[in-house]
């Protein structure tokens, strides 16, 4: 009996999760090197839900390491990186986002090949449209494979129960507006990618609950492994901090959710099969 050829694995921009090239296994190196104790496990290879022929939009950016990485680290060169500070308040909050910027920046300028964006002003509830500095105008419709909004907050922490509630009310507004805004601007089979901290308060916002609401669903949640970025820096909403504050973002546990439109009798009928097999949630994706 003649054995059957494998398919070769051929990505295209729709591709969800991409299978080990030459970015992800420099990621995965380095993530084992920063690695405490012992050598990086099966179950601890980042997952890296992007590919360099992605069109990726970055929405809420602190110091733009993120965006940094995703460009020199991971290939990613169709890229929109936008915050909702003004170039001159960004600077002062994180001073360290003027060399990211102009490493972008002058990349860009040296490869003809390369769409790399920087855009202020952009309000992540109000994409496409104007308002602050009217960067959001600039945001184009149907273009995007990935939209990412990394570690969501509004600011102003507290320990008080009721400011704490308003203070979720507030994030759930966010959130939800951000959903709404971002759908318009997927490419057919795109994807919005969410990541946030897994303790309290942020695992009370509910994220899953949210994206319902605007007909949203998770493909796949995943740990986020900071390591996998070289040179990120988790950026706190308020600014840094002397001394580099108390903890570190970058160290703490967090997650990644992907979420899918659940338009299509095909998507609802997968996700009916999947309520059923599901105990905690409506839509039992493939955590990792």
């Amino acid at each position: 009996m003649a054995k059957s050829r494998k398919q070769k694995f051929k990505p295209s921009a729709h591709t969800p999760y991409h299978r080990p090239s030459k970015a992800h296994d420099h990621a995965v190196k380095h993530a084992a090197k920063n690695q405490k104790s012992g050598p990086l496990r099966q179950h601890q290879i980042p997952t890296i839900p992007f590919e360099p022929i992605h069109r990726i939009l970055l929405v809420g950016e602190g110091d733009f390491s993120f965006a940094h990485s995703l460009y020199t680290s991971h290939h990613c060169e169709n890229l929109t990186a936008t915050c909702l500070d003004s170039a001159t308040t960004l600077a002062e909050k994180y001073p360290q986002s003027t060399r990211h910027i102009q490493e972008l920046e002058n990349a860009t300028s040296k490869d003809e090949t390369a769409k790399a964006k920087i855009l202020f002003g952009v309000d992540a509830t109000k994409l496409g449209k104007g308002g602050l500095g009217s960067g959001g105008k600039e945001v184009k419709k149907g273009d995007f494979d990935r939209i990412v909004f990394n570690f969501p907050h509004v600011g102003g922490l507290t320990k008080d129960v009721n400011r704490q509630v308003r203070h979720n009310q507030g994030i759930a507004g966010l959130l939800v507006n951000f959903f709404k805004a971002a759908l318009p601007l997927l490419a057919s089979n795109g994807s919005i990618i969410l990541t946030i901290f897994e303790s309290e308060p942020y695992s009370l916002w509910n994220v899953r609950d949210l994206a319902r609401h605007v007909h949203l669903k998770v493909g796949r949640s995943f740990k986020f492994q900071a390591e996998a970025y070289p040179g990120y820096k988790h950026a706190r909403t308020l600014g840094n901090i002397e001394g580099g504050g108390g903890w570190k973002g970058e160290t703490r546990a967090a997650r990644t959710y992907v979420f899918e439109k659940q338009d299509g009798e095909g998507r609802q009928e997968q996700e009916t099969s999947r309520k059923g097999k599901s105990s905690g949630s409506s839509d039992s994706d493939e955590d990792d």
